[in-house]
């Protein structure tokens, strides 16, 4: 999975926020605020990634065991979801 295109990543000071760009700015007006790790994650899934090469990324950057990374990435990912920011 991977994010869609039309969104771009930008940290400001310690936030993390998600703005549309292009065509997208015309479907979504607004932006998204993302904790640390959130932001961490979206980063990872700018390019193609699997559920585990997610955890393997979080346990690289975070002091995390895999169930809670499991658990807090499933989270995560169905959020992008339901919103949109996917593409599968």
């Amino acid at each position: 999975m991977k994010i869609k295109e039309g969104f771009m990543l930008r940290q400001v000071a310690d936030e993390y926020v998600v703005v549309p760009i292009g065509e997208t700015v015309l479907d979504f007006n607004g932006m998204i605020n993302l904790t640390e790790s959130a932001g961490f994650l979206w980063k990872c899934l700018e390019k193609e990634q699997t559920v585990d090469e997610l955890v393997s990324c979080l346990q690289a950057e975070y002091e995390v065991d895999a169930k809670t990374a499991e658990k807090d990435i499933a989270e995560f990912l169905e959020k992008l979801k339901q919103n949109g920011f996917l593409k599968d």
